[in-house]
């Protein structure tokens, strides 16, 4: 018995690492073929819905996505449209979640699938952007997987909560899905596809950087 669980978590383990490489993240999608919809569905849903699911990789996995796409092996139609699903519905299970559970969650001890620290982070963020977070969040790993637990937390209005969520959870699909689909076939791009992953991810930050410098500029003319 005791072999199997170490055997299990040695398999989860193996297989978060080569989500985390984007060159065995490919070969993982290339060999999925259609099941990579199902299965890159539950991994969305994961990362935005389960506090467990901060260590997956969002970003890099939607664009990788896209690249696979134009390779024909998945239909960019569906797989924005599940993709999409999975981040809306994701969202609204970790404020559901955060709505119900969140002042018990902070009595918690830290493991391996819960972080109070990102939980405790993501609030200040909450603090300092309101509402907004829920659609500034979605670009931003971690911080993606608490946002709407932290919305809930605070008591959001639903509906409030919604429209960011649905506004969020469609543009950061299509942002990062398209951009691969287009990009990762240009050979400049290929030949240093891990750089360009990274590269993504980073400018995936300008809507954060670009809110900040506005809030900023607005904080000092007040003053």
């Amino acid at each position: 018995m005791i072999d199997l669980i170490v055997s299990a978590v040695t398999s989860a383990v193996s297989f978060v690492f080569q989500l985390l490489d984007p060159n065995q993240l490919e070969a993982l999608l290339l060999s999925w073929g259609w099941l990579g919809y199902p299965i890159l569905f539950g991994i969305v849903f994961a990362e935005t819905g389960l506090l467990a699911g901060f260590f997956f990789p969002g970003d890099s996995l939607l664009f990788i996505a896209g690249f696979v796409s134009s390779r024909g092996i998945l239909n960019i139609l569906w797989l924005n449209v599940l993709l999409m699903v999975a981040a809306i519905v994701g969202d609204g299970v970790g404020y559901y979640l955060g709505r119900k559970s969140g002042p018990r969650i902070f009595r918690r001890e830290e493991s391996v699938f819960f972080k109070k620290s990102h939980l405790i982070r993501t609030q200040e963020f909450y603090h300092r952007h309101g509402g907004k977070t829920v659609v500034l969040a979605r670009f931003m790993p971690i911080i993606r997987t608490f946002a709407p637990f932290v919305a809930g937390m605070a008591t959001m209005s639903y509906p409030r909560f919604l429209s960011y969520n649905v506004f969020g959870g469609v543009g950061w699909v299509l942002l990062m899905t398209l951009s691969g689909f287009w990009l990762g076939n240009i050979p400049v791009v290929r030949r240093n596809f891990e750089l360009v992953v990274v590269l993504i991810v980073a400018i995936s930050f300008l809507p954060v950087l670009w809110h900040g410098l506005r809030r900023g500029k607005a904080h000092a003319k007040g003053s």
